[in-house]
């Protein structure tokens, strides 16, 4: 239901307003007469001295025109053939004008399919009729796509004129008063409507031009329309206008008056028609604006990581706000990779720009790092290629970026930057501390060395890794951001005390909760570690001479590690079958000594590294073959496996699980 607005466009008519009859007959003289359409006339230029109210006896109401009539309130009034007032006519066609004007910038204002659809509803109810029905094709085409089979339209939105207690002396409405309308729990109109091909509404959407309803086509299309059964009710007065976008018919419109207002004229037909029009091809517009902007979000989304790893000895947690609703894509990216040795990289970058170009650099720069990441290399390194692959892709790609891995184990971090605002390290008493990190040349500059430092990352404390949209804005600069937000990392660690450290999700929102009003001038990107380490006392690490001794050797250290860790009757077995077996590959081919290293955290991990660039593959024996069992063997024992290359080798890996 709708309320009457206030605006011109959505003036009630004088048809519909019987409390205005009482007017003197001075003021009704001066006052210019409606649209016959039932379009509101604009407010007359004050006259200058009117008579006295009480000189003139009120004006008798105007008689409604018979249903499906086309003359106006001017010719029910004038004599038959009688000419008409050209000043009369001229008036009433601007007024008519006027309304078509408001109409369609109201219709245009909208900017999705449910805007749209309410502008029409809203612009026409009351004013230029009484209640709509508005159905849309469903599915709705895209663009150039071609419509599915059958044709199916669907009742979108209805509206209808709320009548109050002026409009009906008080007296309640009875069936036959009420419009077709009726609130949307029991509307009479069927919710989907399938088109026949050939049928009488196929024709009448096929014709594009809105019909009167009682005329011959509109009479046999609308019961198909409305459902069986249903039609029209008796004495109100209908237009039938199909909504025809760019291409094709995407639905159609029913505009009704009751009886007692004036019958629709030939005039209301080009009125309908524009506002089908406008109405079409907003909506045409307003679908392919929302699949531009699905496709802005699932690219933004597969271009980020849809869920952090879990590595051992640290926890992670992100977030990623663009710049606005209507620039839903950036260049910003952040990304957790697990390292052999149980560490991890974490990367955090930002691409100039924030359109769909930027984002397609960002995701081939974060699919660069994650191939470098995966050679083990050293983060000036990956900062050095990912710059090569900048200035491959266009003189003109700019970014910044942060690339640090942290070793569970030696409770260290290595951190290399290029033109990335400096990461923050929040201590488990409270301390934030900005981490004095090179600054280094933006990537794509070319030709420029980077430098990485290695730092400690003690246990409880938290690493914050964020993109310059979090710190700088048009209200301040970087550093001012910067020290702003160390403030408030400081603040929040003091309200959990000095033994424990904030929760990591609550930290990030909170963060985000120091921006204001104008600060999202830029696309953000946060991406925070909390360290727990591993403990020494967890960590075994051996070297094994490339002999035949070597796979026996590394039995009996891995069963000593396990009675010292209470896991000696629960994994013995499996542990000396699956080491024997990975070790043995490993003596095969190393030339240098063999590393042998268990790990133990809510797993047991067991890593196993030599001089070999080959990575084992697995493979199905023959019943001839004396080997290529071992891998076999692990992928069943084993929870999860796996093999890294590394700069000076590689290492093979399994974790089993414990209780």
């Amino acid at each position: 239901m709708t309320e009457h607005p206030t605006s011109h466009e959505g003036r009630q008519p004088f048809a519909a307003r019987p409390q205005e009859r009482t007017r003197p007959r001075q003021e009704a003289a001066h006052a210019p007469r409606p649209a016959g359409g039932g379009v509101p006339a604009q407010p007359p230029a004050p006259v200058a001295q009117p008579a006295p109210p009480s000189s003139v006896p009120p004006v008798p109401p105007v008689p409604a025109s018979p249903p499906g009539a086309g003359s106006t309130t001017a010719a029910t009034a004038a004599p038959a053939g009688a000419p008409q007032d050209p000043t009369g006519v001229a008036r009433r066609e601007g007024d008519r004008l006027r309304f078509v004007g408001a109409a369609t910038r109201r219709i245009a204002r909208g900017i999705d399919l449910d805007e749209i659809v309410l502008g029409l509803c809203r612009a026409t109810v009351p004013t230029f009729s009484d209640a709509i029905l508005v159905y849309l094709r469903d599915p709705l085409p895209v663009g150039d796509e071609r419509p599915v089979a059958p044709f199916v339209l669907r009742l979108r939105r209805t509206d209808r004129l709320r009548l109050t207690d002026e409009d009906t002396d008080g007296a309640l409405l009875t069936a036959t008063q009420m419009p077709v309308l009726s609130p949307q729990t029991d509307l009479p109109a069927a919710e989907l409507c399938e088109v026949q091909a050939g049928g009488a509404l196929a024709e009448v959407l096929r014709g594009v031009r809105p019909v009167f309803g009682d005329s011959a086509a509109a009479r046999a299309a609308l019961p198909e329309l409305l459902g069986d059964g249903k039609s029209v009710p008796t004495g109100h007065r209908a237009i039938l206008a199909p909504l025809r976008g760019r291409r094709r018919v995407i639905g159609a419109a029913i505009f009704l008056r009751r009886p007692d207002r004036p019958a629709f004229e030939p005039n209301d037909l080009l009125v309908a028609a524009q506002l089908a029009t406008h109405t079409a091809l907003g909506i045409d517009k307003a679908v392919l604006y929302g699949r531009e902007a699905y496709i802005a979000d699932e690219l933004q989304r597969t271009m980020l990581p849809d869920s952090l790893p879990q590595p051992t000895g640290v926890r992670l947690a992100s977030r990623y706000l663009p710049a606005a609703e209507t620039a839903r894509v950036g260049g910003d990216w952040y990304d957790a990779i697990p390292l052999p040795g149980s560490r991890v990289a974490l990367v955090v970058g930002d691409v100039m720009g924030h359109s769909m170009t930027s984002a397609a650099i960002m995701g081939q720069l974060r699919t660069t790092a994650q191939t470098l990441a995966g050679l083990d290399l050293p983060p000036q390194e990956v900062l050095h290629h990912l710059d090569e692959q900048a200035q491959r892709l266009g003189t003109d790609r700019m970014a910044t970026c942060m690339y640090a891995v942290y070793d569970p184990v030696s409770h260290r971090i290595t951190i290399a930057n290029a033109g990335h605002p400096p990461p923050i390290l929040l201590h488990l008493g409270g301390r934030a501390e900005v981490l004095r990190v090179p600054p280094g040349a933006p990537i794509g500059v070319g030709g420029v060395d980077f430098e990485a430092v290695e730092l400690d990352a003690p246990a409880g404390a938290t690493l914050l890794l964020y993109t310059d949209g979090l710190v700088e804005s048009r209200l301040r600069d970087v550093w001012t951001g910067i020290e702003q937000l160390r403030e408030r990392l400081a603040a929040t660690a003091q309200l959990t005390g000095p033994d424990h450290s904030p929760p990591l999700e609550a930290l990030c929102d909170d963060v985000l909760d120091m921006l204001g009003p104008g600060d999202r001038d830029d696309d953000i990107a946060l991406l925070a570690a909390r360290f727990h380490g591993i403990a020494p006392s967890d960590v075994a690490y051996w070297f094994l001479e490339p002999e035949e001794q070597a796979p026996g050797r590394a039995r009996r250290l891995a069963r000593r590690a396990l009675a010292r860790w209470g896991l000696e009757e629960e994994l013995s077995d499996s542990v000396e079958l699956l080491v024997s077996e990975v070790v043995t590959n490993a003596v095969r081919y190393a030339e240098r000594p063999v590393t042998l290293r268990l790990l133990r955290t809510d797993v047991l991990r067991c890593e196993v590294g030599d001089d070999s660039p080959q990575l084992p593959r697995q493979r199905r024996a023959r019943d001839t073959d004396e080997g290529g069992r071992g891998l076999f063997l692990v992928n069943r024992l084993a929870r999860r496996w796996g093999a890294t290359r590394l700069s000076t080798g590689k290492v093979v890996w399994f974790e089993l699980p414990t209780r």
